[in-house]
């Protein structure tokens, strides 16, 4: 989980670092929210994996994770206002929901894959 959370950042650098030189400060803001929501985001779904690894011992943990992952999400859609960035949020935040919902249907163990994946699309859009 650390060397995926380690390869995100290393991404997130770059994409500051190209943004700087290219774009000026509209693409300079654009990374810097990207910085922080890919930190946020990389830790959050580090959590919710081992929360539903661990959800047959502590159900309650997967829900303290999720609840987390949708504070983060909260935070940053009202820090940005980049079109693209806020429609990555959107899906995560709608990935988290259908774990949420498979949760409370009695899924011990729902599919992250589809967080993971949505994670990663907001990776390539900070990226760009």
């Amino acid at each position: 989980m650390a060397a995926t959370r380690g390869r995100l950042a290393v991404i997130v650098a770059t994409a500051v670092l190209t943004a700087g030189l290219v774009g000026g400060c509209d693409a300079v803001d654009k990374a810097m929210d990207c910085v922080h929501t890919a930190d946020t985001i990389a830790d959050s779904v580090t959590d919710l994996q081992q929360a539903v690894e661990n959800a047959a011992n502590d159900p309650g943990q997967a829900d303290s994770a999720l609840d987390a992952i949708e504070k983060n999400l909260r935070k940053i859609g009202d820090s940005t206002d980049d079109a693209d960035l806020d429609k990555a949020v959107d899906d995560l935040d709608k990935a988290v929901g259908d774990v949420r919902t498979a949760l409370r249907d009695g899924d011990r163990t729902p599919d992250v894959g589809p967080v993971t994946d949505a994670a990663g699309e907001l990776t390539k859009v900070c990226s760009k």
